[in-house]
């Protein structure tokens, strides 16, 4: 195996909501300015994050996720992600050590944590600290982290929303009871907070300009504040697992290539870099579109709908009547098609009352409940993606939801059972298309993206 020589960083914090995004799209971007050619990462299912870190890189933010991909594919994803780089940004998800609550039992486990992907990589963790209402006790916290596990190392704090140079001045003084180095003191800035809606942070492609604002301000604020050369001098890696390569997940191919149609643009925002990656290593053409505004490329033999916010932009979606039709007469002629999330509502009859595409034949509406978490799922009949008796791991985040559970004309497409011990069916397949709220990662799924570069070809 080769191994990789591209050093890493990995950006985590004791809980959620300690700043974590900020501080890393910043450190990209303030990193990148000094000349530095940095790879963007983010542990777990995220979509929003990666795109701010894109912005702030200059190159797609990638995502390593041990549950959605396997703990294998991590090591081979950083080296493809890392190819031409010179250091790396990993971004933590939640807590430094929170993963994923079994299904069956609702036991907590390491298994999809920052501390896994950290020890996978062999990278040392930065804390962001929320130092919001810490003092001296910040010795005790930085101490547990650093004792707890042993496979993790702790390299570094960077002190985030201090309030004043005699709060500095205690929180230095903790760090250095315990031995851990202050990497940077980032002052209270409440006008660098990033819009956010229901699902979190406004994904970057819908905030235009003022997305990209934002990320200046954040690369400029870590700038200031963080001792670049510090972090630089930190990171480190030992992975030896070869780059990842879409071509030899998918094999060989016929020559003819399939216009695939992706859509993109602000209500189509969550999506996987290597999911297109992997479509034309499997022999498809991928042409990305905006539903907002255009009409299917020519030549469409085939369509994916990603997840993003329909529901915030479904006056305009259904204003498209041209694309409408366009996808109804592409499903009718049984092409298949993708639709994950905001793409089963794009298929609905309607969403929030606003006429879609009527593919399926269930309403969509927005709600108070969140839904969240893995699945372990089972394709319960034959698709243009999965074989029947499939079986996978996926994620659903969403707030939507529909009123009926059942479509005319439609078969479901997943099955799996919740914590609680009951039974879920989820998701429609209606000749070539596959809707569901499951989210799955391509990578995970190499054959389904095989399948269905084939079902397009033919």
């Amino acid at each position: 195996m080769v191994s990789s020589s591209v050093p890493a960083v990995v950006i985590a914090a004791p809980a959620s909501g300690s700043g974590k995004t900020t501080v890393a799209t910043g450190l990209i971007g303030a990193l990148r300015q000094t000349g530095s050619t940095v790879a963007p990462f983010k542990v777990g299912p995220d979509y929003i994050d990666p795109g701010y870190h894109g912005l702030a890189a200059g190159r797609p933010g990638r995502n390593l996720d041990t549950i959605l991909v396997g703990p294998e594919r991590i090591a081979p994803l950083y080296g493809h992600g890392t190819i031409g780089c010179d250091i790396a940004v990993v971004e933590g998800v939640m807590g430094l050590f929170d993963g994923k609550i079994d299904e069956a039992n609702s036991q907590p486990s390491a298994e999809g944590s920052t501390a896994q992907v950290a020890s996978m990589l062999g990278a040392p963790v930065v804390l962001v600290i929320d130092a919001r209402g810490h003092s001296q006790s910040l010795a005790a916290v930085l101490h547990g982290f650093s004792t707890y596990d042993s496979g993790v190392r702790i390299g570094g704090v960077i002190l985030n929303r201090v309030g004043s140079a005699r709060h500095e001045q205690v929180l230095r003084h903790a760090c250095d009871k315990v031995g851990v180095p202050v990497l940077g003191v980032v002052p209270r800035l409440a006008e660098l907070e990033v819009p956010s809606r229901h699902l979190g942070l406004i994904p970057a492609a819908e905030h235009g300009r003022a997305a990209v604002a934002a990320v200046d301000a954040m690369s400029e604020l870590i700038a200031t504040h963080v001792d670049l050369g510090a972090v630089r001098s930190l990171a480190a890696v030992h992975v030896t697992d070869g780059a990842w390569n879409p071509a030899a997940e998918v094999g060989a191919h016929a020559e003819s290539r399939p216009v695939i149609a992706m859509a993109g643009g602000p209500a189509f925002t969550f999506g996987y870099a290597e999911h297109r990656e992997l479509l034309e290593a499997a022999g498809g053409d991928v042409r990305v579109f905006d539903p907002l505004r255009d009409e299917l490329p020519t030549g469409t033999a085939a369509l994916v709908l990603p997840g993003g916010f329909p529901e915030e932009h479904a006056v305009d979606l259904a204003a498209n009547t041209v694309l409408l039709q366009q996808v109804r007469d592409l499903a009718d002629g049984g092409a298949p098609i993708h639709a994950e999330c905001a793409g089963l509502l794009y298929l609905a009859r309607s969403l929030d009352g606003h006429a879609m595409a009527g593919v399926i034949d269930v309403d969509a509406v927005f709600g108070k409940r969140l839904t969240l978490g893995y699945r372990t799922a089972v394709a319960l009949g034959e698709s243009s993606l999965f074989d029947a008796g499939a079986r996978v791991t996926g994620h659903e985040f969403h707030r939507t939801s529909l009123l009926s559970s059942e479509a005319d004309g439609a078969t479901t497409a997943w099955g799996w059972r919740p914590w609680d011990g009951g039974s879920v069916r989820e998701g429609f397949v209606r000749g070539g298309v596959h809707a569901s709220y499951l989210h799955t990662h391509p990578v995970g799924q190499p054959a389904s993206i095989v399948k269905f570069v084939d079902a397009a070809r033919g």
